[in-house]
């Protein structure tokens, strides 16, 4: 099977990456050359990491490597492809361009798939020709690292595209969960809320940054804080998929918190930017002043 990744940024590496690893083609695909070149490096870093731990030998390093090809072209990217994973930035009206061009590039019995985190696959599908090959390919981040996919059914989604998928994430050494296709599907229906929840919990000035995240991690045993969770994830895709929420179920209980919104205004996006709940510019995880997050 070949294996397209459309998007070579933190997702869109992680999964070439995890395909390669086990030995299947991947054709990485990014408009950009510098990006693809940047995929590159990450993916030779992530290598050698696993080689450090001594989960994969030099050999294997190689094999991975030799199973990647960098394309900055969608057509010879995905002209051949048997699967193709859209892991573009979250961005509606970007992920539907992306599966227009698709549809009319790639082989009739090619199946689509999107890494979205939350925007409906039955919306995805239905701009193609294909909606019983288009599927949800929802990885964790970091791919190579976190077993989970959760893999999301379409309104029109073959059984058999479904269960040729579910097969996929098990032969990628993955633990596939099948969601259907609601807002926010199974992962982010419950983790968004507790996000927004915490950010809420601090705007109001009941508990500092490293309060709530100390709460819930040794409270609640969670490896890492909700706050520090929204910096890794990125508050800009955490704002997005809040939006997703509020405007599917039309619930109040979903809207973003004011401070939120402020901050992907303000540009503080977590890791990404430098500095979100905490300050990374120096390389390292800082507290940023408290007092900046309290409800005025």
């Amino acid at each position: 099977m070949n294996i397209t990744v459309i998007g070579s940024g933190t997702m869109g590496n992680g999964i070439a990456h995890v395909f390669a690893q086990n030995n299947f083609k991947v054709n990485v695909v990014d408009v950009k050359k510098e990006a693809l070149d940047k995929a590159k490096i990450t993916i030779t870093k992530n290598l050698d990491r696993q080689m450090a731990k001594g989960a994969i030998d030099e050999v294997a390093k190689a094999s991975t490597m030799n199973n990647l090809n960098f394309v900055d072209n969608l057509f010879d990217g995905a002209k051949d492809a048997d699967l193709v994973i859209e892991a573009a930035t979250e961005n509606v009206a970007i992920k539907l361009e992306i599966f227009r061009n698709l549809d009319s590039l790639c082989k009739p019995s090619c199946i689509l798939a999107s890494n979205t985190s939350s925007i409906p696959i039955t919306k995805i599908a239905s701009v193609t020709n294909r909606p019983g090959q288009v599927i949800g390919m929802h990885f964790m981040n970091p791919v190579p690292v976190m077993k989970l996919v959760e893999i999301i059914k379409g309104f029109k989604t073959s059984q058999e595209v479904a269960d040729k998928i579910v097969l996929l994430a098990r032969q990628i050494g993955k633990v596939p969960a099948v969601s259907e296709d609601m807002p926010g599907f199974i992962s982010n229906r419950i983790l968004m809320p507790m996000i927004n929840e915490a950010i809420e919990t601090l705007f109001q000035g009941i508990g500092g940054v490293e309060e709530i995240d100390t709460v819930m991690k040794l409270g609640m045993a969670h490896p890492m804080g909700p706050l520090q969770l929204a910096d890794f994830i990125g508050l800009d895709v955490c704002l997005a998929i809040c939006n997703v929420l509020y405007d599917g179920f039309g619930n109040p209980k979903y809207a973003p918190c004011p401070l939120l919104v402020n901050m992907v205004t303000s540009g503080s996006l977590g890791v990404k930017s430098g500095s979100g709940f905490y300050d990374y510019s120096s390389g390292t995880k800082e507290l940023v002043v408290a007092s900046q997050f309290k409800k005025q």
